[in-house]
């Protein structure tokens, strides 16, 4: 009897173990309790471990871009970090206005900026050390246009021509190809800077109030949409090429904050792969890029915008290549017009070269 009740005994006790290890193992309904970390690094019962989410790990980066050509390779990587999917938080800005920009930078409201060449070295001049090149975004987006009756094939025809320029980098680059074919500048060509802006000489050119005019893209597309009687007779990239190194017309730039670099090196890392992307997305895919450059507001016209990408010269330059070409560009401006560039030519600190 006794024998009888201690088996009974036992069974019972082997079912409880069994249940609570049953239990213990999750084969009920009810969750088992979690166990997290608190703030001074002890266990806190009763709370779930915490996990960092990717969007706690990205930095939070102010970007100012030019509107027009300087900012079309940007519009994607704006569309991809619209929809969070960008490898940094960016706040995306478009200016019209480049001295906007560059006070932004000088003041330090704004990490990187998409604006002109010459900008950069002026920033560089004015405030040294101040900003960094990280990567050239455009070359020549120039053309000589002329309306019905002229025909010019070669700069030797412009010899004893008037030629309307916007002003600054406009003209100070038509000057260098005019001395570089030969023609002395108010001797054997006349230099116009009436119209000191591009849409300003684009509707007189459109209007037949000029009958030679040097612009840039994308007024070259509005201007032939809006009169089929114009021509595009010179490329001045190509005609840049014939006298220079090529692929030194670099116009546009990107630049960093240095302190942001210096303390924020992963960011720029990442900034740059997604910005090469985006600029190739925009070279290869015209059509899809000029309605995003359109819905990010960097040009209003996606239709334009599409039909002026093939011939913006929009690249991706870093590195080695980057400086050897805009060094290239800096010394020739500096010999045309020294101040545009603020009277010298950048050193290597202006050069943002990733180890």
């Amino acid at each position: 009897m006794k024998t009888r009740i201690f088996s009974l005994v036992l069974a019972l006790c082997l079912l409880l173990t069994v249940g609570a290890v049953f239990t213990a193992c999750g084969g009920n309904d009810t969750p088992a309790e979690t166990t997290g970390t608190t703030d001074n690094g002890t266990v806190a019962e009763g709370t779930a471990p915490e996990t960092t989410p990717e969007a706690a790990k990205k930095t939070d980066v102010k970007v100012m871009v030019l509107n027009g050509t300087t900012g079309f390779g940007i519009a994607p990587l704006m569309d991809k970090n619209a929809k969070g999917e960008a490898s940094n938080n960016y706040t995306f800005s478009v200016e019209t206005d480049a001295s906007n920009i560059t006070a932004a930078l000088i003041n330090g409201s704004v990490d990187m900026a998409a604006l002109p060449t010459n900008a950069a070295a002026n920033i560089n001049a004015k405030k040294p050390g101040t900003v960094q090149v990280v990567a050239v975004n455009t070359l020549g987006v120039l053309y000589l246009m002329t309306s019905e009756g002229e025909t010019i094939t070669s700069m030797e025809d412009l010899r004893g021509k008037t030629v309307y320029c916007p002003a600054q980098n406009p003209s100070f680059i038509f000057t260098y190809l005019c001395k570089a074919n030969g023609l002395e500048p108010g001797t054997d060509v006349t230099i116009d800077t009436t119209y000191a802006q591009p849409a300003d000489l684009r509707t007189a050119l459109v209007a037949g109030e000029v009958d030679i005019a040097v612009l840039p893209e994308p007024m070259v597309t509005i201007a032939k949409s809006a009169n089929d009687t114009l021509s595009v007779d010179l490329d001045l990239t190509a005609e840049w090429d014939k006298c220079s190194t090529p692929g030194s017309l670099a116009q546009g730039c990107i630049v960093v904050r240095t302190a942001f670099a210096q303390e924020h090196p992963e960011a720029v890392k990442s900034f740059l792969a997604e910005y090469e992307t985006s600029i190739n997305f925009v070279k290869e895919n015209p059509a899809e890029a000029g309605t995003m450059i359109a819905e990010q507001g960097v040009f209003a016209q996606a239709g334009v915008a599409t039909k002026a990408i093939p011939n913006c010269n929009i690249c991706f330059l870093a590195g080695e290549d980057m400086k050897a070409k805009l060094t290239q560009f800096y010394t020739i401006l500096h010999g045309v017009a020294p101040a545009s560039i603020g009277n010298a030519i950048p050193g290597d600190d202006l050069y943002y070269i990733a180890k």
